[in-house]
C-alpha cells in the first residue's frame, strides 16, 4: 500500500464513551478539572501538552506545544519567551486558541480566549521554582531567532553557566507568562460513525450558557 492510499484509510472508530448534557458542571472550569484528572490517571504523558495558536500581523496562523502550569476561574496559564514568536504575535493580538489533544481517551478540549501577560511577581515566583538547567536555558535561548548550529547554542548555554556558577539565577528580561481567559470552552467526546459529541461553553457576561455543536 502506498503512502497516499494509508492514509486515506487511516481511521480509527471511537467507541470509549459519550459526552450528555447531563455530564456538564455549572462552568467550564469544573469540567476541565474532571477531564484533565481523567487525562492524567489515565497514564497519557503530559496531559498538560497544550496546543497553542496565535496570527501574526497578516493573518497568518501559528501553532506550537507548550505546557499548562496552571488553571483557575481566570483562566490557564503558561510560561515562554516574550520576545518569540508567540511573545511578539500575542502583543499585537491577543486573541489566540488553545486545544488539549487527549487523544487515548478520544477526548479533546478547545479553547477561545484572550492572552493577558502575568504581572513579574508571579512570573519570578514560577521561574524560581524551574531546573536549574532550565533557568539557564531561559537566558541562553532567544526563542524563534536564527542559530547557526547546535553548537551556538552550547556555547551560549556554557556562557550562561559560568556567568551565574553557584549564584541564583534571575527571570530574564524577555521571559514571562500569561493567562488565557476564556469566553468560549468546548469538551469533544469521539463517537462512532463520526458522530462525535460537542458541547461548549460560551461566556456571557459572568454567566456561562451551554450548547451541542454538530461534529
Amino acid at each position: 500500500m502506498d503512502m497516499e492510499a494509508e492514509l486515506a484509510a487511516a481511521r480509527e472508530n471511537y467507541t470509549r464513551s459519550g459526552l450528555h448534557e447531563d455530564d456538564l458542571t455549572s462552568d467550564p472550569f469544573a469540567m476541565f478539572e474532571r477531564w484533565y484528572a481523567e487525562a492524567r490517571d489515565a497514564g497519557i504523558v503530559e496531559p498538560n501538552a497544550m496546543v497553542v495558536s496565535t496570527v501574526s500581523a497578516t493573518g497568518a496562523p501559528s501553532s506550537r506545544l507548550v505546557l499548562l502550569k496552571g488553571f483557575s476561574a481566570d483562566g490557564f496559564t503558561f510560561f515562554t519567551n516574550t520576545a518569540s514568536r508567540k511573545g511578539e504575535e500575542l502583543a499585537a493580538n491577543p486573541r489566540c486558541a488553545v486545544l488539549f489533544p487527549w487523544h487515548p481517551l478520544e477526548r479533546q478540549v478547545r479553547i477561545d480566549g484572550l492572552a493577558h501577560e502575568l504581572p513579574p511577581p508571579e512570573v519570578e515566583a514560577y521561574f524560581i521554582q524551574r531546573p536549574r538547567g532550565s533557568q539557564i536555558g531561559a537566558h541562553a535561548s532567544h526563542q524563534s531567532k536564527v542559530v547557526y548550529g547546535r553548537e551556538e547554542l552550547e556555547a551560549a548555554y556554557e556562557s550562561v553557566e559560568a556567568r551565574f556558577d553557584d549564584q541564583p539565577v534571575p527571570v530574564p528580561e524577555e521571559w514571562g507568562g500569561y493567562r488565557v481567559e476564556p469566553e468560549a470552552v468546548e469538551f469533544w467526546q469521539g463517537r462512532p460513525g463520526r458522530m462525535h459529541d460537542r458541547l461548549v461553553y460560551r461566556r456571557e457576561g459572568d454567566k456561562w450558557r451551554t450548547e451541542r455543536l454538530a461534529p
